[in-house]
């Protein structure tokens, strides 16, 4: 095998750029390296293979010289003066599309500032603080108007596994979080609550619109709760749950039959609201309201303590004479509720049952840290302190930038609760989560070519299947 040899010497002379003097020494290295036969001498012997003798050799390396010499060139040029001025096409230069794109996106970027600034811009409808507050025109014959409805629609207000109809509702802020991880946290709530629906047979209404800038915070949820009742007369129970609240046993059900004859129900104590007078002896952050003329009356005269400003104000003043342990601050919708209670206990209590034998809700600060040990000793479909119904973060804002609890706490803890409750819907096939502090699953049991055999397995199926019996 005949090695090439480089005939000439190498001068400043042959490279046409200001940097000879460095680019030769790498020439000169790159000479050494092809005489050894380096990188690249075997393609070049392929090209040249028709070549022979002294001449071929000599012009063979000629060749791989001046390839050498222009590549180093055009990186030194790219460095000095820039890839533009190499003929290189800019994102500038790509064409009119590109151009049109950006201007169509600066535009629209615009458009989307001017319609917000005119949104903040916009007073707000001022309000007589004189004139009572409604939640709109009276009603008084909605079971009526409701029983003629579902006599022309019969079948509509149950379900199709035979149940009650049933809504649940919830909702988040129009805008986006404060927090950024806050709009995360929010979309494994509703992930978690449509789960637990999609298992039960529940129809499920999320809302992220203000209906009444006057009920803001709290209060959002009484003129929300009002307009899908009258809505949605095919509806048996309205079912209110915060964003912050989560569903933690999936196989758990409501026990309706349970309430016959009551119209709302949330978690309680009898003692502590109609004898301690407690600000916290239910929690209205998880409750059932049926779909009839008393809960519409019942809105009527709880929603009047609500409309922000100096009427919210002044009814926190009264709450907080009235309960026992409130602190001063504006009126709340949980404590105007207990409030109602106590000062018209004859008229509204023979229909409410607060409930206290599961959790519809929750402490999460009670139950977060006790999730592994449940898992140990009990299963799902108890709903109790062994194994809870609802996780309720109260004192929690993932989605705000204040909080009773830090936000870094919170969040753990959400996360954990969301997987606590995530497990059971995952191990229907097959995973679960490494551990309650991740996302990352893991497989538990095999595919196998029998998969109906596995199906009859199934805790919800066989839940459902002996509901519909």
């Amino acid at each position: 095998m005949i090695e090439p040899e480089i005939s000439g010497e190498i001068t400043a002379e042959h490279l046409p750029i200001s940097h000879s003097g460095e680019i030769c020494e790498e020439v000169a290295t790159m000479k050494d390296s092809i005489k050894k036969g380096g990188a690249g001498s075997s393609s070049f012997k392929a090209a040249f293979g028709g070549l022979k003798g002294r001449q071929g050799q000599r012009t063979l390396n000629n060749v791989k010289i001046t390839l050498i010499c222009g590549f180093v060139t055009i990186l030194v040029l790219r460095g000095t003066i820039g890839v533009s001025n190499l003929g290189f096409p800019t994102v500038s230069e790509a064409g009119d599309g590109i151009r049109e794109a950006d201007k169509h996106e600066h535009k629209r970027s615009l458009a989307q500032i001017e319609e917000k600034k005119k949104e903040e811009e916009e007073p707000e409808p001022e309000t007589d603080p004189n004139k009572p507050y409604s939640l709109g025109p009276e009603i008084k014959d909605w079971d009526e108007q409701r029983a003629e409805w579902l006599q022309r629609n019969p079948g509509r207000n149950v379900s199709a596994s035979g149940k009650p109809r049933m809504l649940l509702v919830t909702g988040s802020q129009p805008k986006p979080c404060d927090n950024p991880v806050g709009d995360h946290y929010l979309l494994k709530s509703i992930k978690n609550k449509i789960d637990y629906c999609r298992l039960h047979d529940i129809e499920i209404f999320y809302n992220m619109a203000h209906l009444d800038h006057e009920m803001a915070g709290f209060w959002a949820k009484l003129p929300l709760l009002r307009k899908l009742m009258l809505a949605h007369p095919e509806v048996e129970w309205i079912w209110w749950m915060d964003s912050d609240a989560m569903f933690t046993d999936m196989l758990f059900e409501i026990p309706m039959e349970k309430y016959k004859g009551f119209h709302l129900i949330l978690h309680g104590w009898d003692e502590l609201v109609y004898n301690r007078k407690n600000w916290v002896g239910l929690n209205t952050g998880s409750f059932l309201l049926r779909n009839n003329q008393w809960s519409l009356d019942l809105l009527d005269i709880w929603a009047p303590m609500g409309p922000k400003g100096k009427v919210r104000v002044e009814a926190g003043k009264v709450l907080t004479a009235t309960l026992t342990g409130r602190p001063e601050f504006e009126a709340d919708d949980q404590s105007a509720l207990i409030y109602l209670l106590v000062t018209r206990q004859a008229e509204l209590q023979p229909k409410v049952f607060l409930e206290n034998s599961y959790y519809l809700h929750g402490y999460w600060v009670i139950l977060v840290e006790k999730y592994e040990e449940m898992m140990e000793k009990y299963h799902p479909g108890l709903g109790d302190d062994r194994w809870p119904f609802v996780t309720h973060f109260v004192g929690c804002k993932p989605c705000g930038s204040y909080g009773d609890y830090a936000v870094e706490r919170c969040l753990n803890q959400m996360e954990r609760a969301f997987n606590f409750a995530d497990n059971q819907v995952l191990q229907q096939y097959g995973l679960q989560h490494k551990s309650l502090n991740t996302p990352k699953v893991k497989r538990i049991r095999n595919d196998t070519a029998h998969p109906l055999e596995a199906l009859s397995q199934n805790p919800f199926v066989a839940s459902t299947t002996t509901s519909q019996l």
